[in-house]
């Protein structure tokens, strides 16, 4: 391959338009477009700057492949991506799970004060492991801002066909806590403990299914190298847009933490505030589409 080829395949393999990349590298869009079209080559300096923006040496820039010198995982990405997926699913099913815990040890008479502590130590947990697994990632996008994408076509075939499952059974699951919650109070009252007992249980399966959504929708986002690229270049105004959504979300969660804290400690709603959680979460959702900085794009 040539380097107007080698440019090319660099830049969209990360996601970039022309003038992204001209961008960056601070020229016009018509000069990146003849150098991909082989009417010209950029100045030394600027070859040496295209070298260190994608990760290649200069031998294979210009007269290798990139695209046969791409083909393994060579940052260990994917061992990475599913211990994430993992920490990150258990981490935010631990929030639910504790919760049912909870009122399990309540329906056996544990006092109230020891049952709340048991909860924030399990809340604790989880927050430190959702913090530290978010660092991570994040070092690990500066450190490897650039990912071949060495997945074939069979592998995402077949990680289709287990989201679908992961979906489907946690959306099942969810309906079968339902269904068991009715037949139990079909034939037990619905007061204490048989309550507390039914609801845990509950809460225990709905976790489950959280911990499931959680871990298909990282695992599927995985396979989307070229998201992964873009999102780790961004222009100065994408760059932008994301610091404001993140800022956004940072408040909404922080706010949502202290407004259950408040509720349990004032209120004794342990058992039952867990969904603000779950508003927030639907929340930061809506943050994202909404200022998505890649809609206009797509």
């Amino acid at each position: 391959m040539a380097f107007s080829d080698n440019l090319q395949f660099l830049r969209t393999h990360r996601g970039q338009t022309q003038e992204q990349l001209a961008e960056i590298l601070e020229v016009s869009r018509q000069s990146v477009s003849k150098w991909e079209g082989a009417q010209s080559f950029p100045e030394m300096d600027t070859i040496l700057r295209i070298c260190d923006l994608y990760q290649v040496d200069l031998d294979t820039l210009m007269r290798g492949s990139v695209e046969d010198s791409l083909v393994e995982d060579t940052a260990q990405y994917d061992s990475f991506m599913n211990r994430f997926s993992r920490r990150m699913a258990l981490a935010i099913g631990g929030i639910i799970a504790g919760v049912g815990l909870c009122g399990l040890l309540e329906a056996k008479g544990v006092d109230e004060h020891r049952t709340a502590a048991v909860l924030l130590l399990i809340i604790t947990v989880c927050v430190v492991a959702i913090v530290a697994s978010a660092i991570q990632e994040d070092n690990f996008r500066k450190q490897y801002p650039v990912i071949a994408d060495f997945y074939t076509e069979r592998e995402r075939q077949a990680f289709r066909q287990k989201f679908v499952w992961f979906i489907a059974g946690g959306v099942g699951a969810i309906l079968f806590g339902v269904a068991l919650l009715v037949l139990f109070f079909s034939r037990f009252p619905e007061e204490e403990p048989f309550e507390s007992y039914a609801v845990s249980v509950f809460l225990l399966i709905v976790a489950g299914a959280v911990a499931a959504f959680v871990y298909a929708g990282i695992q599927e986002e995985k396979y989307k190298i070229d998201e992964y690229n873009r999102n780790n270049n961004p222009t100065p105004a994408v760059k932008k847009r994301k610091g404001v959504i993140n800022t956004i979300c940072a408040a909404l969660m922080a706010a949502t933490t202290a407004l259950y804290v408040g509720l349990g400690l004032a209120l004794d709603l342990w058992r039952t505030a867990w969904w603000v959680f779950a508003v927030a979460g639907i929340l930061c959702a809506v943050v994202h589409i909404v200022l998505d900085p890649y809609r206009d794009e797509d």
